[in-house]
């Protein structure tokens, strides 16, 4: 079976260039002052500092006592949620599947938070059931993840079910972590916006939508097109139509604008792409954002 963490890795060379990597250099990890084996610096000591920190040779020098800091660094897991129901294994813009992409988003997601010492976790689902994966560490343990995602995600899976997955996260993992969503692109009704409510509270989450085809575009027309959802045939007179391609558009678009306000409300950064090659830009974008966002 090919590798797809080589994949990932070909796509993350030829864009990681100086300034993405800059951008993404710590991303993950931040420096607290506390008791690791890195040492930091020397300071005066103050009361309630620790008699075993004073650094007695650098006392003596000094002429008043020092105590030594080190950099203790915060390590978190990393959740990735990537629904593999049906809807997913649909067309994007591009006219690569969904879970291509969503493959591309979780493997380059993961590479980085590996590279970062950092562990990665995976849950995966759809109306049917939610799949917790258990921790990667290695890159051999992440490539078992990005295989999972690409074998689940099938015309003959169940429906997607967002609001299941969130759901199952919600109740699954109390402890605080970084949370990627890698879905369909569909509009969050009542169900979802109560539960990344309370997600948003318990997790720092990042959104990656995965826009739709456009069924309409002149280069299929000779192609046959189905409904995922109900593997009906989509007339030929209705793909033909002008008017129709203008609604979609301003219904995509609408859509778009009411899914990025629900989120920014709540504090969630989001980013819409459309293929594999959106992924590495658009994940500089979604994690530029979230590093800025107001919280």
């Amino acid at each position: 079976m090919a590798s797809l963490l080589r994949r990932v890795k070909t796509k993350l060379a030829i864009h990681a260039h100086r300034r993405v990597r800059g951008l993404l250099d710590g991303e993950y990890t931040s420096v607290f002052h506390g008791r690791t084996i890195d040492f930091d610096d020397l300071r005066p000591y103050v009361a309630g500092d620790e008699p075993r920190d004073i650094d007695w040779k650098a006392t003596a020098r000094h002429g008043s006592p020092l105590v030594r800091r080190y950099i203790a660094s915060r390590k978190h897991t990393v959740l990735v949620l990537v629904d593999t129901g049906r809807n997913m294994a649909a067309l994007s813009a591009s006219g690569e599947t969904k879970s291509d992409i969503a493959v591309m988003a979780a493997g380059i997601t993961g590479y980085l938070a590996l590279k970062h010492g950092d562990r990665v976790s995976l849950v995966t689902g759809d109306a049917e059931n939610s799949v917790f994966h258990r921790p990667s560490s290695t890159e051999a343990q992440l490539e078992r993840l990005l295989q999972a995602i690409d074998s689940a995600t099938t015309l003959e899976a169940p429906p997607s079910d967002l609001s299941a997955l969130l759901g199952f996260v919600a109740r699954a993992f109390p402890r605080r972590m970084i949370l990627l969503v890698v879905a369909d692109d569909r509009e969050l009704g009542d169900a979802e916006s109560k539960l990344l409510r309370r997600l948003a509270a318990q997790h720092e989450i990042l959104w990656l939508s995965v826009g739709d085809a456009d069924l309409l575009r002149a280069d299929w027309a000779a192609e046959p097109m189905r409904d995922v959802a109900t593997a009906s045939l989509l007339p030929e007179f209705l793909r033909a139509d002008p008017r129709l391609r203008a609604d979609f558009e301003a219904s995509v678009a609408e859509r778009t604008k009411r899914s990025e306000a629900l989120l920014k409300k709540l504090a969630i950064s989001s980013q819409r792409i459309t293929s594999s090659a959106d992924v590495v830009p658009g994940l500089i974008r979604l994690l530029e954002s979230h590093r800025h966002a107001r919280r």
